[in-house]
């Protein structure tokens, strides 16, 4: 009797209309299928900008919704049950076993310290996903003990601890709050912008600990491609900080000295930085796998528009300013335009002459005028681009400043000089363009329900979209955080985390949806009961808090499987 081969995949869930989540049997295929997606993309075949591995899942995110169709007929069409996948990296990693979890640890899986630390040396570790953080990659083996949690995550997790939780181990790459048993540390560099690959670790690489004396000198690991020639790592004897330059680090510094000068001499001077303005362009994604978000302007149509304005890319980076507040000097003759909320605009001339200057389209600021945007009224960000895009260092391909990760520039401070980049000879717009319409008294928002959507009752399906929610002041970059009645879950226990797409209605336990914007986690453990259409996050990135908001479902396609049934 011939034996029957069981399709590891178990389903294809819609994500919104840039997205599908693929759900599969075991680590094993999600490797797989990220390692076929991956090779797909890279050779051209599909149009998919990342490829979000997880514990079970695969979150494909493409640049249209044509795009994400042809990504799902790629799925259904592949045999991941003859799939092989080739070995990764190794990479070792050099650890003192002394951490402050160690003997709980050892405790919670029924063995002793030192049976633990060379269980947790002895093997060779997949790396299988990233996510929390960029060069957090998530460590396991078919044979890993489970570790739960602590009770109480600590508010401060040092970079470089080696911890334990669940059936994974990982190595936190900087400082941040974390839940993980902690049993050790490592002076390796997980994550560092200077290097031509930012992440020690990645998805697909193997790795070793290396177990050594506290009293010794940690040197940083070494990795050893598949053909076992091994690749230095960074010089243990001068451990260098991650820059976000995306550059080497003299380069970098290079270019800061340059563009400091350049705006010195013909660039602008920030006189009062507002709430909170950062520099932002369309962002950089193809990063996710690593943990990175996206990031960029939030309104990328308004970003677009005022960069179309004054002859640059669409890509070019431009300033996103919250609530207004802003005020610039420019120290040469600019061509500026603004877009986005709405704000009164007026230029000071060093004479204390002023006049006010357009919106949505094309002004001259001459040397030692002043510019100040006010204080937002509809809307709430307002987007100032100038002839020849903003001169920044960037970081993995973009000058965007991400708030969750703290890769790209820092938001700017009073007194800071930035320096313009040269025109590249593309024509100023020589008449007004109509904006899109800002946030009304109730924004509505097109969602597409899913991909965890039967994680909740029918009674809080239908209650996200009869219901009005209300922005709350606690939302950011990462996300709008919701107020209304709670939404109540239909089953028990927790998600697994996944990737998330931009635009996910993630529902916490709370019950209050957060709508992911550009700097969400790339990964999330709590549902997501639907996603808001691409087309409208720009409006959606307008809302200020108190903004009401209604959601309106938008027809999908039905989850399509392997079995036919997408929770099987």
């Amino acid at each position: 009797m011939a034996q029957t081969l069981v399709n590891p995949i178990v389903g294809v869930r819609p994500a919104g209309d840039r997205a599908l989540l693929v759900e599969l049997r075991s680590l094993g295929s999600v490797l797989a299928l990220a390692s076929q997606l991956t090779a797909a993309q890279r050779d051209g075949r599909l149009d998919v900008v990342d490829v979000v591995a997880a514990a079970t899942t695969v979150l494909v995110v493409a640049e249209s919704a044509a795009g994400v169709a042809r990504a799902a007929d790629y799925v259904r069409g592949l045999h991941l049950e003859d799939a092989e996948r080739e070995p990764g990296r190794l990479v070792r990693i050099e650890t003192v076993y002394d951490g402050a979890d160690l003997a709980e640890a050892a405790r919670l899986t029924g063995s002793s310290p030192e049976a633990l630390v060379a269980a947790h040396a002895g093997q060779e570790w997949d790396a299988a996903f990233g996510g929390f953080a960029p060069g957090f990659t998530y460590l396991t083996h078919d044979g890993a003990p489970s570790v739960p949690r602590r009770t109480s995550p600590r508010t401060s997790v040092p970079a470089g601890s080696v911890a334990l939780a669940g059936t994974y181990t990982a190595v936190y790459p900087r400082e941040s709050p974390g839940g993980w048993q902690l049993i050790g540390r490592t002076d390796a560099v997980m994550w560092d912008l200077s290097r031509e690959d930012p992440a020690l670790v990645q998805p697909g690489d193997r790795v070793r600990f290396v177990p050594v004396r506290a009293s010794a000198t940690l040197t940083h690991a070494a990795s050893t491609p598949a053909n076992g020639r091994p690749t230095a790592g960074a010089d243990a004897a001068h451990p260098r900080a991650a820059d976000n330059s995306g550059e080497g680090g003299g380069r970098a510094a290079e270019d800061a000295d340059a563009s400091a000068t350049r705006a010195a001499s013909g660039g602008l001077v920030v006189v009062r930085a507002g709430l909170q303005t950062t520099v932002q362009d369309l962002g950089r994604p193809g990063h996710a796998a690593l943990g990175v978000s996206v990031s960029g302007a939030l309104d990328r149509g308004a970003l677009r528009r005022a960069n179309r304005m004054v002859g640059n890319e669409p890509g070019a980076a431009a300033l996103e300013v919250l609530l207004g507040g802003l005020e610039l000097r420019a120290e040469a003759d600019q061509i500026l335009a603004i877009t986005g909320a709405e704000t009164t605009l007026t230029a000071t001339a060093p004479n204390g002459a002023a006049r006010e200057a357009p919106r949505d389209e094309p002004f001259a600021l001459l040397a030692g005028e002043t510019l100040a945007l006010g204080t937002a009224g509809a809307g709430l960000r307002a987007y100032v681009a100038v002839r020849g895009g903003l001169d920044v260092p960037p970081a993995l391909g973009s000058r965007s400043a991400d708030s969750l990760s703290g890769i790209g520039p820092a938001p700017l401070a009073d007194g800071q000089m930035l320096a313009v980049l040269p025109v590249r000879g593309a024509h100023v717009v020589g008449h007004p363009e109509v904006p899109p319409q800002l946030p009304e008294a109730v924004t509505e928002l097109r969602v597409l329900p899913g991909p965890r959507d039967d994680w909740f009752t029918d009674a809080s399906k239908a209650a996200l979209f009869d219901e009005e929610w209300t922005v709350t002041p606690q939302s950011s970059r990462v996300g709008l955080r919701l107020d209304g009645a709670p939404l109540e879950r239909s089953r028990e226990g927790e998600l697994t985390s996944e990737g998330t797409a931009r635009g996910s209605l993630q529902v916490p336990a709370s019950g209050l949806p957060v709508l992911f914007l550009a700097d969400a986690p790339v990964t999330g453990g709590y549902p997501v009961i639907g996603v808001v259409v691409d087309a409208d996050l720009d409006l959606a990135a307008q809302l200020p808090p108190g903004a009401a908001v209604r959601f309106v479902p938008q027809p999908s396609a039905a989850p399509t499987t392997s079995e036919g049934n997408a929770d099987a």
